[in-house]
Parts: C-alpha cells; sequence; structure tokens
C-alpha cells in the first residue's frame, strides 16, 4: 500500500511529511535527524549538495551555493552557473524524495502534494508542478501554504474551531494572509493576500544593512556580504528573538545590535503585511470582530515584532497551538491523503480526513485585452475571472469582432493582483492569433471560457461561434516546462 506525502517547499526551508497508520501526519526527519532541511544547494563537480552543508557554505566566497531561489519561481532568471529556478527547486524535491523512500521504503512512497505560496502567479505554480515531475514525484496536486496550515490547525482541534479565522502565514520569503471559514470540518477559504518577496529573508538583509552601517560609521572600511553573510544575520535574527541585543564581531571591531534598531529597520516590511490583513479582511465581507482567531504560520512568526504587529491589527493574540515550521508541511500530508485513492488508506487514516472538506480560491484577476472607440484603437481590459472566486470555476463571456472581413482574433490574457481594466496595470501572460474567414460583417460572436482548476491553474479557449474554430492553451504552456531537457539528472543529489 502507497503512502501518500506532503512536502513544504520553502523559501529557506523544506520538510517531507506523511500520514501514519494511527492517521496522524508525521515530519519525515532525514539522516542526520533534522524535520527542516534548508533549501540550498553547493554544487561540487557533479554533486549537488542539499541542505545544511550548502547553506553554511552560503555567501562564501568561491563556493558555489544557491539559495532563495523560490522567488524566482516562473520567471526566466538563469543563475551563474546555468540553472534555473525549477531545476534548483526539483534538486531540494528530489532530496526530500530520498528522505521520505528512505523513512517509507523505495517502493512506499506514492502520490505528493506540494505546497505553494497563495500569491504565486500561474506561472510559479506550473513551475512548481514541472519542478515536482522532474524530482521523480507523482504529483497532481499542488495547495496553497495558508489553506495547508488551516487543514493542520482544523485536524489538531479534534473539530472544535468554528467560525472565522485569519491564517497568517510569514515564512523565509513570502507573505500570506488567508481568512477561512470553519464549520465542523469543513474549510472554506474567503479571501487571500500576500506578497512573493517578503520574508525573514528581507529581514536577514535588513540586519546585514545595519552592521554594513555601523561598521562603515565606525571604521570607515565596507563590509560585504561576503564577511556578514545571511547566515550569520539569520543566527543573529534569531537571537534577538530572545534577547534585547546582540553582539556582532567583524575584523577586530565589535558591534553592539539592539532588538529595537532591528524593528525599526524592518517596520516598512511589517507595514505592508498589515496593509494586506487588513484589505483580506474587506475582500471577505468581514469585520475585524468577525475574526475568531489568528492562525500564526511559518518561522517569521517568531520575531517579537511580528506579533506585536498582529495584535495591533486583529486586536487579540494570535494562536500558535501547532509548530509554526512543521504545521504547512503537515498539512499538506493530509491534503495528499484527502485527494489521493481512498483504497489506498488505513481505515484510521480515513478517519483522519473523510470528514473534511476544502474549498479555496483564485489568485489572482485574469482578464483578455479587447479594443474601443471609432477607430478600435482604445484598448482595455475585460476581467473574466476575478480574484478570491471559488474554485475550481469557469466562466464563458462573447466579445465580437470589430471590423468587416477581420480574418484574425489577436488573443491576449492577463494577469493582475486587482480588478482593473488599464492595460498598463496588468501582465500579459499569453497572446495567440485564432484565425477567421475572409468576407464577414463585425459583429462575429467569439466566446471567450477561462476555467481554473483546483491547481490553480488556469485554461483558456477562444471560439469563433459560426465556424467551430478555436484556439485554446493553458497558462502552463507559456512557462519553461516545455523545455525537453533538464540539467538535473547532471548531478548526483546528496
Amino acid at each position: 500500500m502507497a503512502t501518500f506525502i506532503g512536502i513544504d517547499l520553502g523559501t529557506t526551508y523544506s520538510s517531507v511529511s506523511y500520514l501514519d497508520e494511527t492517521g496522524r501526519p508525521q515530519i519525515i526527519r532525514d539522516s542526520e535527524g533534522h524535520n527542516l532541511i534548508p533549501s540550498c544547494i553547493e554544487f561540487v563537480d557533479n554533486e549537488a549538495q542539499v541542505g545544511e552543508s550548502a547553506r553554511r557554505n552560503l555567501g562564501v566566497p568561491n563556493r558555489d551555493v544557491l539559495a532563495r531561489f523560490k522567488r524566482d519561481m516562473g520567471t526566466s532568471t538563469k543563475y551563474k552557473n546555468g540553472m534555473t529556478p525549477t531545476e534548483c527547486s526539483s534538486l531540494i524535491l528530489k532530496k526530500l524524495l530520498q528522505v521520505a523512500q528512505a523513512h517509507l521504503g523505495e517502493g512506499e512512497v506514492g502520490e505528493a502534494v506540494v505546497t505553494i505560496p497563495a500569491n504565486f502567479t500561474n506561472e510559479a505554480r506550473t513551475e512548481t508542478l514541472t519542478a515536482a515531475k522532474l524530482a521523480g514525484l507523482k504529483v497532481k496536486n499542488i495547495v496553497n501554504e495558508p489553506t495547508a496550515a488551516a487543514i493542520y490547525y482544523v485536524f489538531q482541534s479534534g473539530g472544535k474551531l468554528s467560525g472565522h479565522y485569519a491564517v497568517y502565514d510569514l515564512g523565509g520569503g513570502t507573505f500570506d494572509i488567508s481568512i477561512i471559514k470553519v464549520e465542523n470540518q469543513d474549510i472554506t477559504v474567503l479571501s487571500s493576500e500576500g506578497v512573493k518577496k517578503l520574508g525573514g529573508d528581507d529581514f536577514d538583509e535588513a540586519l546585514q544593512k545595519i552592521v554594513q552601517k555601523k561598521h562603515k560609521d565606525a571604521t570607515g572600511e565596507d563590509v560585504g556580504a561576503d564577511i556578514y553573510t545571511k547566515t550569520d544575520a539569520e543566527e543573529d535574527k534569531k537571537s534577538l528573538s530572545k534577547r534585547k541585543d546582540v553582539n556582532v564581531r567583524i575584523g577586530k571591531t565589535n558591534h553592539t545590535i539592539t532588538r529595537d534598531e532591528f524593528e525599526q529597520e524592518i517596520s516598512s516590511l511589517l507595514a505592508q503585511t498589515e496593509m494586506l490583513c487588513e484589505s483580506a479582511i474587506e475582500e471577505a465581507g468581514l469585520t475585524l470582530n468577525d475574526i475568531k482567531e489568528v492562525l500564526l504560520v511559518g518561522g517569521s512568526t517568531r520575531v517579537p515584532c511580528v506579533t506585536e504587529s498582529v495584535k495591533k491589527i486583529f486586536k487579540k493574540d494570535p494562536v500558535t497551538t501547532v509548530n509554526v515550521d512543521e504545521s504547512v508541511g503537515l498539512g499538506a500530508a493530509l491534503f495528499s491523503a484527502l485527494k489521493g485513492d481512498q483504497a489506498e488508506l488505513s481505515p484510521l487514516q480515513k478517519t483522519s480526513v473523510n470528514k473534511m472538506t476544502v474549498q479555496d480560491v483564485t489568485c489572482g484577476c485574469f482578464g483578455v485585452i479587447a479594443v474601443r472607440g471609432s477607430n478600435h484603437d482604445e484598448e482595455f481590459v475585460v476581467v473574466l475571472i476575478k480574484k478570491n472566486e471559488k474554485i475550481p470555476c469557469s466562466v464563458t463571456k462573447p466579445l465580437y469582432t470589430v471590423a468587416d472581413n477581420q480574418t484574425g482574433l489577436n488573443c491576449r490574457i492577463t494577469q493582475a493582483n486587482d480588478p482593473t481594466d488599464d492595460p498598463k496595470w496588468v501582465q500579459q501572460v499569453w497572446d495567440g492569433e485564432l484565425e477567421l474567414p475572409s468576407g464577414r460583417p463585425a459583429g462575429q460572436q467569439i466566446d471567450i471560457t477561462y476555467s481554473y482548476d483546483e491547481n490553480s491553474v488556469m485554461h483558456a479557449s477562444f471560439l469563433d461561434v459560426a465556424t467551430g474554430n478555436k484556439k485554446e492553451t493553458t497558462l502552463s504552456d507559456i512557462t519553461p516546462s516545455t523545455q525537453e531537457s533538464s540539467k538535473i539528472d547532471d548531478f548526483i543529489v546528496d
């Protein structure tokens, strides 16, 4: 009987978990006993060393170490060694698969679910699926990180959660805030907001800036990121969560960094999270009084001023009844079992998930660029799928040709965080040409259908109603996932 696994593919740390025979999700520790594996890779000859050894060498001169590549998912970024974010992510996933195989048995690992930030673009989502497949995982589903965490919170409560909750997820690289409704064990996401590049990594950079300025003021010398590295900053950040100050030694000079200095440096970042929280509550159609509790997720919520920020916004103490580092991965294991073949589950495993339902929402607004005006030269955006629509969903909207003898239609799909009809404020994520027969008058109906699946991947079709001619695409078609080869097979993953 194959075992379903859940993977938290994090910006700074990742984990893999499974549902044990009693129906409880468990983190699988690696061979060194670590439950969290740094999302860092050091390339040495033909070997990709994943984890703590790579993290220790991050920022060290003359070491080929890559990290934080999750932030570049869905982009055309290529690193100095020619690797892409997708290939780097696949190496982390391959390592996690090996950890699972070592614990469960090589032939015992079944389908996997991989988590992604709720604010990920469609390109980033489809690239995550590609990375999982390159790593050799059997993956059909991905799940938003705050949704996975909510699943674990509901499971841990034993069905005691009921009402509206805020899931505040601040990890190493991204921030998400989701407003959910829980009834019995039914989880409905009402709204979700977030930002792709805001998290503990930015806090580390803020600490680096403080040290660099202090040293420059004291000695006139510059401190490079290879002298006081992000790994150094991460350790000092953790110390500042427990103490009021830390001592940093650069060369022969000592510097005292206070918690107050650190909090001041990251205050603008926290202001962004506060605005997004307010927006998420408004999008959900609720007020602060409707939010029963705030559920914390992600290691960066351990920073004291983050907790104070949450209190300020929600007017209540947040809840941390689970391990904030592990809740996403453990929830992913539950979701994997929920979405998998129930015949593969033991009776106790079925009991853990068979009463649970999960309803998520879209991550952005998807539209098409159309034209209007006497000269048909004024472009505007028609939104078909709005942000925070329940998924899966499908919308069909008729538009019409604008000229006599029009022989083609430029199909341009757009994506945006917020609804707008101004093309300047959207990202054009795909364009194609639908051929039309000549000799027809203007006003021919073109049906545009956008369908959004459970993995938050969008499928689109443009149909000429009169002829049946159709142009179709899935947004994954436009990403680097169509590449036929990958560099990951060039490396032994350790």
